[in-house]
């Protein structure tokens, strides 16, 4: 039996990759894009307990010990505030991170640099937590880095 011009084939045409904005996202951009939400919440979750630890270094000096002699000594209650405002920038950059703001790409980067070094001059007072907080500011600036939002929703 002929087939008519105007019924479909059994057999695909399109064989190519598909393209255009109908198209799904690569496993890779879904990765990205997976990886830039998961950034936002450590974004917030650092923020959060970047306020708490200021906090604390604020309302007593001898929260934190001091762990051996270290060059950037600083007192605690200027670490204090120190933490307090980068803390309420990086909740605020997570906030705009997760509703995908077009500032808060670059925005988040900047402000995981600078938690790295607040948390590698910090280290004498939380040594192991500064070093958590340093991994987890390394992840979000990879993440952040990788996420090219016009390809992650096309």
């Amino acid at each position: 039996m002929s087939q008519d011009a105007s019924q479909p084939s059994d057999t695909p045409q399109d064989t190519g990759a598909r393209t255009g904005a109908g198209a799904p996202p690569s496993r890779k951009s879904a990765w990205a894009a997976g990886g830039v939400t998961f950034a936002g919440v450590l974004m917030g979750m650092n923020g959060i307990l970047h306020i708490l630890q200021g906090i604390a270094a604020i309302a007593k000096d001898d929260v934190y010990a001091l762990v051996g002699d270290y060059t950037y000594r600083i007192n605690l209650t200027g670490w204090g505030w120190i933490l307090v405002m980068l803390g309420a920038v990086t909740a605020v950059t997570g906030w705009g991170i997760l509703t995908r703001e077009a500032w808060a790409r670059l925005t988040g980067i900047l402000i995981a640099a600078l938690s790295i070094i607040a948390q590698f001059m910090f280290l004498p007072y939380a040594p192991l937590w500064g070093l958590i907080v340093i991994a987890v500011d390394l992840f979000v600036i990879w993440a952040l880095s990788v996420y090219k939002p016009d390809t992650a929703h096309a």
